[in-house]
């Protein structure tokens, strides 16, 4: 990949980044990357190659939405590494189906089909509520007490 493409999707993806309060998505995803590639090389190999084509490509050539390029290659990197579902966490903690293309301040989890398996953040909220803080610990994170704040 030419560096000066890589350079213009990430400077494009951290302007739309900034007008949208929006956390930024990749350092969940090289984590994600990390497990694949420790999993099964070949599969962390074709998401490399989507990576560049699906979501460098498109935003250095000026996509109209880089979030939502990011968000669907979070989405199928969170596929790729465990069968599940994704679920949107609204503020009361209830879990919905994803339907459509969330807003990029929603909370998504990739929940696995194995009930041992952990959820994987696939987008999380810059001020969750409480209730998606208590989800993403219990889900995610493994944890049952929430960290005291303060």
């Amino acid at each position: 990949m030419e560096p000066g493409r890589q350079a213009e999707a990430d400077r494009r993806f951290e302007t739309a980044l900034a007008s949208s309060r929006a956390l930024d998505p990749r350092p969940r995803y090289r984590d994600f990357l990390r497990l694949l590639r420790e999993k099964d090389e070949s599969a962390y190999a074709r998401m490399v190659e989507r990576w560049k084509a699906e979501v460098v490509a498109p935003i250095a050539e000026g996509a109209d939405d880089p979030l939502g390029l990011w968000l669907e290659f979070g989405l199928e990197l969170a596929r790729t590494l465990q069968p599940g579902s994704p679920v949107l966490i609204d503020e009361t903690g209830r879990a919905t189906p994803l339907e459509g293309a969330p807003p990029p301040t929603a909370m998504v989890l990739h929940l696995p089909d194995q009930a041992r398996e952990r959820a994987l953040a696939v987008c999380l909220p810059p001020d969750p509520a409480p209730a998606q803080r208590a989800a993403e610990a219990l889900l995610v994170e493994g944890r049952v007490k929430l960290p005291e704040e303060g």
